[in-house]
């Protein structure tokens, strides 16, 4: 393969991790560009994990072999079986520099720099029908991050030095790429992450609920929200300091996901300052109910706080059509200041008060972002 022809494959690499919106993305890019750079049929992007001492497959891509997924969710193997890796990186990648690629054959020691003769590689290229492959390790800010494997077919030109040598320049840009999504995977995490208290937060919410909405409108799922007020965290604030204060309110952040996790998918929030939510898409608005009636019971035999004020608004009940975001959200909002003016132990459910349900009306006689005499979201934002 020529230089120019190299390079171009290289730029063809870095474009399409650059371009990945998130890991899956990134890894599958990987994998993909790395197999058109070197001419193989199939490729593989697998990560080393340490605390378990193993080396787990991320992505597949190219011709697979049955049993092989794009996205395999336990695809992973023992690092004792591959000696090379920890070789690797006790003996050089510590010291520095970046370690060589290597290759195996199907009929066993082959050119290519390989740190030794390594049977199960063999073993798994003859089972699959594969030729020959190339490892190439990945470091990532000065550790061993995983490999890159790259292989072909039994009849096609066997991997020679050259391209162990090209699949080393490959392994580096494919870890500058891995770093770069990480960094953005990371900076989207804390986007839509309370700090304080490690939940979604508001913008994580809005995102979520105009989509469920969109769906509900489109194909009926049932969307249900959980909104919920902690009581009594002034009275924290004010007599016990603001430190205690976030103790109360990472405790009851526990407490609303372990809740939610009674709920298959649920979305567990805090909206700023004592206000908090659930959403969730999918499960009845009955056992969104039972989830929150829990909430409030767990609230209340915390140690601090005085509990917790609940509504909860489903698109299943009787509350007329929902066509936006901001009507379940008021809903879900008058219910809620509907169970703090009666200092109700048990969540308040939009629709479940018969034809003149106060709380619809409440709702629909507020305007958009308010419910009776407060705004929607009262607690500053995290």
């Amino acid at each position: 393969m020529g230089e120019d022809i190299r390079l171009a494959a290289v730029v063809a690499l870095a474009q399409g991790m650059a371009a990945a919106h998130g890991s899956r993305e990134a890894w599958r890019a990987a994998a993909a560009g790395a197999c058109r750079a070197l001419g193989g049929s199939f490729a593989a992007l697998s990560v080393w994990e340490r605390e378990l001492g193993r080396l787990r497959v991320l992505v597949n891509v190219g011709e697979r072999a049955a049993g092989e997924e794009e996205f395999p969710e336990g695809e992973a193997y023992p690092v004792h079986q591959f000696p090379e890796i920890t070789e690797f990186l006790h003996e050089r990648w510590a010291g520095g520099g970046e370690p060589n690629a290597w290759v195996e054959t199907a009929e066993g020691p082959a050119a290519g720099g390989r740190p030794g003769y390594v049977h199960q590689r063999v073993a798994a290229l003859r089972r699959r029908g594969r030729g020959s492959c190339v490892v190439a390790p990945i470091v990532l800010n000065g550790r061993a991050w995983g490999e890159l494997y790259v292989a072909r077919p039994v009849g096609a030109p066997v991997f020679g030095r050259e391209d162990a040598d090209f699949a080393t320049v490959l392994a580096a840009v494919v870890a500058a790429g891995i770093a770069q999504a990480e960094r953005l995977e990371e900076a989207r995490r804390l986007a839509f992450t309370d700090a304080l208290t490690g939940l979604a937060n508001r913008r994580a919410v809005d995102a979520r609920l105009d989509e469920a909405v969109d769906r509900h409108r489109r194909d009926g799922v049932v969307v249900s929200l959980v909104v919920c007020d902690l009581n009594g965290l002034k009275r924290v604030n004010d007599t016990r300091g603001h430190a205690v204060g976030d103790r109360l309110l990472e405790r009851f952040g526990s407490v609303l996901s372990l809740c939610g996790a009674m709920l298959p998918g649920a979305l567990a929030a805090r909206l700023g300052g004592d206000e908090f939510c659930l959403l969730a898409v999918g499960p009845s608005a009955d056992d969104v109910v039972r989830a929150a009636d829990e909430l409030c019971r767990r609230a209340g035999e915390l140690e601090l706080g005085e509990g917790v004020a609940c509504g909860v608004a489903s698109t299943a009940d009787p509350i007329g059509p929902v066509r936006s975001a901001r009507r379940l959200f008021r809903l879900a909002d008058a219910a809620q200041y509907r169970a703090k003016a009666e200092r109700a132990e048990r969540p308040v459910v939009a629709g479940r008060g018969g034809p003149d349900d106060p709380v619809v009306r409440l709702a629909d006689a507020a305007p958009p972002g308010q419910t009776g005499e407060r705004r929607t979201f009262r607690g500053r934002q995290p």
